[in-house]
């Protein structure tokens, strides 16, 4: 990592990559009363320090509800493990943290392409929090646009924002936590398989707002099964 000079000297800049693969689909393929229940599974792999550590895992599983045909509820697990090879103890080398969530998605066709809404609320259990534990509520604006000359072919861009809704021992002052900014490419395969690809920009604040900020510049790649 490298540290950055100038007007924002407690600022770490650093570059690496995330890849994920997303399934989501409808449980009436196993039953059809259950048509309008929903399953996702997702799975993370997350490399920094220039590409030369992988230091982040991710797996969440949830069950939805389609309310309507644009939108749907969930409740789900995540587990996210994390390794911090500048940590200076085994103590704060590894931490596995655990979150439950809620989530609204609501998907908004339009003449000119698609945008997606999605409101996620979680509980983060975090490791030496001492019992505590913090509450993280999140907000993604997605946007995709078929170009006309092949349709397959998408440009993509989304943001997400994060906020601390409680001060806790280790998971910081309550307020802003971080954002991601996402601009790429999509290409739908067919109607079960689409790919993404760019460049995502992820800001995180400081502990208490004094302390170093981080901001990974990454390359992420996704692929997105629906069944």
């Amino acid at each position: 990592m490298a540290l950055a000079s100038g007007p924002q000297e407690n600022l770490i800049q650093d570059s690496g990559s995330w890849e994920q693969v997303v399934v989501e689909g409808s449980l009436g393929a196993v039953e059809p009363s259950l048509a309008k229940a929903r399953v996702w599974l997702e799975g993370q792999s997350r490399t920094d320090n220039n590409f030369t550590n992988e230091y982040q895992g991710m797996a969440r599983a949830a069950l939805g509800y389609s309310v309507t045909d644009r939108a749907t509820i969930w409740g789900g697990y995540t587990y996210l493990p994390t390794d911090n090879i500048t940590a200076a103890t085994p103590h704060a080398k590894f931490k596995g943290q655990q979150d439950a969530f809620s989530a609204f998605r609501y998907v908004l066709p339009t003449s000119f392409g698609t945008f997606t809404f999605r409101t996620m609320f979680e509980a983060n259990f975090l490791p030496y929090n001492n019992n505590e534990v913090r509450y993280r509520p999140r907000q993604m604006i997605k946007f995709m646009h078929p170009m006309e000359f092949e349709p397959r072919l998408s440009l993509i861009g989304w943001d997400e924002a994060f906020l601390r809704a409680n001060t806790t021992t280790t998971g910081g002052q309550s307020g802003f936590d971080q954002n991601r900014a996402f601009a790429g490419i999509g290409w739908t395969f067919n109607k079960n398989f689409r790919a993404e690809g760019g460049y995502l920009n992820q800001y995180l604040e400081g502990y208490n707002y004094n302390a170093t900020a981080v901001m990974h510049h990454l390359v992420m790649a996704s692929l997105f099964v629906n069944f």
